[in-house]
């Protein structure tokens, strides 16, 4: 990387260590919580969906503002430093849960503070890096954030199978890797300015973003409604014969394949273009989705969650680098903010959709209009590329 050495070059590998600490701390819940919310406190897929879509879409309306305020104040630390925090104390709140509106509550607050921290988090690391390298460097955090998400399930498979009883000390025992995450943050990463020429930046609604900026946007959205939150992958995969202490190995097994691939993914949509590696991503997305809606094996249910790992690899960075390139310094805080905002909202009707599906028609019925879905959304990122003559 072009920014491997000084200050930025410290500050983007800094920000790949908080994103492993904090996805270490995270992961060690989120391939439990599908099983304890509907087997020990008695809810169904309707409430999981209910669950996952509330706590996503509220959180979008804090990017859209944590965005704004971050290119206001001309800084993005201590939006980040204040949404790590936040998240770091609710998650562990999981430990004490006695019903699942409790739950609900719980997921608000930790993904209120991944609202305040990802659009200037985001924008942060587009200050730290140039734009030949912004691929590279965003595959970078994904990866370190995916190598966190392999590290944080497999504590938790090992604590459970050999030294723990029961999930809720595991939930508990998170607060220790987003600690660290927050004092990383705080001690090794620099103040960040924005690059905003602008001494006054009012809120405006629609934000004066370029239209190839909203296009794409909106085509992301449209994406969303086919891509319902993975708790229900971890409900096919125990449908499929996985016992409970295993869900966390195959989950560190699957955030470890998108580790693997996220840096090299992200550098490749460097030289081939951001938009035919997010096509190939959205392609794999489908062929998996039609693969969940079949799977009926514990070895079908690893081969897939490796297969679908690689959906993530080819979109996270590519998509991050996409809305840098197509938004100026001075507007990156609203652009990430809005992108993330838009795409967090429309993930509530997709979770919510997704688990009533599941619930009137089953599940192979519910993976099979996701991918249909996912089809759609494929189809206007193909006319995109085409009508803006292939830009990027």
């Amino acid at each position: 990387m072009k920014n491997g050495s000084g200050a930025a070059g410290r500050g983007i590998w800094a920000l790949g260590w908080v994103s492993f600490l904090n996805d270490a701390a995270s992961e060690m819940i989120y391939p439990l919580l599908p099983d304890f919310i509907t087997r020990t406190l008695g809810a169904g897929p309707a409430a999981l969906g209910l669950i996952e879509g509330i706590a996503e879409s509220t959180s979008s309306l804090a990017k859209i503002g944590a965005g704004w305020w971050s290119d206001r104040a001309k800084r993005r630390k201590p939006f980040v430093v204040a949404g790590y925090s936040l998240a770091t104390v609710a998650r562990s709140l999981v430990g004490v849960a006695a019903n699942w509106g409790q739950i609900l509550a719980i997921r608000f607050f930790d993904r209120l503070g991944k609202g305040l921290r990802t659009p200037p988090r985001d924008a942060l690391l587009a200050d730290l890096a140039s734009s030949g390298d912004r691929g590279r460097a965003y595959g970078l955090q994904r990866a370190m954030d995916n190598a966190g998400a392999f590290v944080g399930p497999l504590v938790a498979a090992l604590l459970l199978k050999f030294f723990i009883q029961g999930e809720r000390t595991v939930f508990l025992l998170t607060l220790v890797p987003g600690l660290l995450a927050v004092a990383v943050l705080v001690f090794r990463i620099p103040a960040g300015k924005s690059e905003s020429r602008a001494a006054n930046v009012k809120l405006e609604w629609p934000p004066k973003l370029p239209r190839r900026l909203w296009m794409i946007i909106g085509i992301f959205c449209l994406f969303t409604l086919a891509n319902s939150t993975d708790a229900f992958l971890l409900l096919r995969a125990k449908d499929c014969g996985i016992p409970v202490w295993q869900l966390p190995l195959l989950w560190a097994f699957f955030n470890g394949a998108k580790a693997l691939v996220g840096v090299p993914a992200g550098s490749l949509s460097d030289r081939v273009g951001r938009t035919p590696l997010i096509v190939a991503g959205w392609g794999i997305y489908t062929l998996a989705y039609v693969g969940f809606a079949f799977a009926a094996s514990p070895l079908a249910a690893w081969a897939l969650f490796g297969f679908y790992a690689l959906f993530f690899a080819a979109t996270e960075g590519a998509e991050r680098a996409l809305i840098a390139d197509l938004a100026e310094g001075e507007l990156r805080g609203r652009a990430f903010g809005v992108f993330h905002g838009a795409v967090g909202l429309a993930a509530l009707p997709a979770s919510i959709l997704f688990g009533l599906w599941w619930k009137m028609f089953g599940p192979r019925t519910a993976f099979l209009i996701g991918a249909a879905l996912s089809l759609v959304a494929t189809a206007a990122l193909l006319l995109f590329r085409f009508a803006t003559k292939g830009r990027r």
